[in-house]
């Protein structure tokens, strides 16, 4: 445990760290980190990390360590592929109700939510990680331990995170912890590739009440995820009427040829460095032989920005760039038979939690509380959602060493993984307050409108 007197200094001075980010965040910082917090921030957790009760509370998450590591097997070792997410939502599911939130259910998306109350009257925080992987099913997921290590696919990206909840409401229950906000504790599905966030997107459509979000990836101490990067993909297909390589040359245009020039035309097109816009045509394919003129062909371009009017800007240039491909490809035969028509198969929104925000300003308070400078990050999580909607979210580490995230090689280090498990513990019970011991932070929202 950290050593108590190390909490009393006030105003807290903070440093940026420069340590690895969130799975698959930017490299870097995306903001800089406060070099301190408003005093009520800091009054809060100088309150919460000298109450007996929390320390005791803190006690027993790593007490809870060995029993939560089980929990992180058991769950890895049942495949989640996105859109196939129910087998592991229904174990989720039981470990909820079993460990005290006997209401727990399953939604019509298939998110695994139940509701812990609080006192009355304070703020809903949202707390999760997602149930899916990036893995397909049949894909060997059975824990193996070596070195130190637990390898399987998913066992960090997310399932770490899953694990750590169910800690929390074991610990928070059997010490009879009551907080002030409501704390609605989530298992979501859809987090990964074209899931397209369905099931956080279900969540924040189904409860206007939600005041905060916290969430849970694989992430180094002190990384605190505040910038949601957006992302629209497309399926791009073009089709012609197709013919003989020799004889109907001249005759009709190539779908291929057309695409071609079209990513010739997107290769060109220009985006800011700041804020950070990309694109890529990730995926091509089509025609039917090497001596047919193309009827068809196909590609996937993914488009992302730290900035919605960026990414839409972008986006703009680059279905004109596929449209004027297929005019000069047309052109150039005479003809007018080519067509090219869109799909939106990935739509991210982005946003972003302001760095002097009291949910950005409660992490920071926390990491300096347990030892850490803060690094503040950006990526493309659970966490856009909320933040699209100007709700205050970010995302926070769930304890233990990770690595090979989205390969068959994925491990995590659980050694002392409990401290992690604390550190963002204690930022939740900073946000919702804690009876007895500390109001909350986060404030409590008018609820949205449907």
């Amino acid at each position: 445990m950290p050593h108590r007197a190390s909490f009393r200094l006030a105003p807290i001075v903070l440093a940026l760290a420069c340590a690895a980010g969130v799975a698959h965040a930017q490299t870097g910082a995306v903001a800089a980190t406060p070099t301190q917090v408003r005093p009520e921030v800091d009054k809060a957790y100088t309150q919460l990390m000298g109450a007996p009760a929390i320390q005791k509370l803190l006690d027993a998450v790593k007490a809870d360590h060995d029993r939560a590591v089980e929990d992180l097997k058991m769950l890895t070792e049942i495949e989640a592929p996105p859109f196939k997410e129910q087998k592991r939502a229904e174990a989720f599911l039981a470990r909820m109700k079993a460990l005290g939130l006997a209401d727990a259910k399953i939604d019509a998306e298939g998110n695994v939510i139940g509701l812990r109350k609080g006192t009355g009257n304070g703020p809903k925080l949202l707390i999760s990680a997602h149930l899916d992987t990036v893995f397909p099913a049949g894909t060997d997921v059975k824990v193996k331990e070596r070195d130190g290590k637990l390898y399987a696919p998913g066992i960090s990206d997310d399932t770490r995170g899953l694990s750590v909840l169910l800690s929390w409401l074991k610990v928070l229950n059997d010490n009879k912890v009551q907080t002030v906000g409501d704390l609605l504790f989530v298992g979501n599905v859809g987090e990964e590739e074209l899931g397209n966030l369905r099931g956080m997107k279900a969540i924040f459509r189904n409860h206007l009440d939600i005041d905060g979000m916290v969430g849970l990836e694989p992430a180094a101490d002190g990384t605190v995820l505040m910038l949601g990067t957006g992302s629209h993909r497309y399926e791009v297909t073009f089709k012609g009427p197709g013919g003989h390589s020799f004889g109907a040359f001249g005759q009709v245009p190539s779908a291929i040829h057309g695409m071609g020039r079209a990513i010739a035309k997107i290769s060109e097109v220009r985006t800011p460095s700041f804020p950070k816009t990309t694109f890529t045509v990730g995926t091509v394919g089509g025609g039917t032989s090497v001596n047919t003129i193309a009827p068809d062909a196909r590609m996937a371009v993914d488009i992302r920005s730290d900035d919605m009017a960026s990414l839409l800007e972008t986006e703009k240039k680059i279905l004109a760039a596929i449209d004027e491909a297929v005019i000069e490809e047309n052109k150039r035969w005479n003809v007018t038979t080519l067509s090219a028509s869109n799909k939106l198969i990935g739509d991210r929104p982005g946003g972003r939690t302001p760095s002097d925000s009291v949910m950005v300003e409660a992490a920071i308070r926390s990491n300096t509380a347990f030892g850490h400078k803060t690094l503040l990050s950006g990526a493309s999580t659970d966490a856009n959602v909320p933040m699209s909607l100007g709700i205050p979210a970010i995302i926070i580490g769930a304890g233990g060493k990770t690595g090979g995230f989205h390969a068959l090689s994925e491990w995590i280090d659980v050694t002392d993984g409990w401290k992690g498990a604390q550190n963002s513990l204690v930022t939740v019970l900073g946000l919702v307050g804690v009876q007895g011991t500390s109001a909350p932070l986060l404030e409590k929202r008018a609820p949205r409108r449907d």
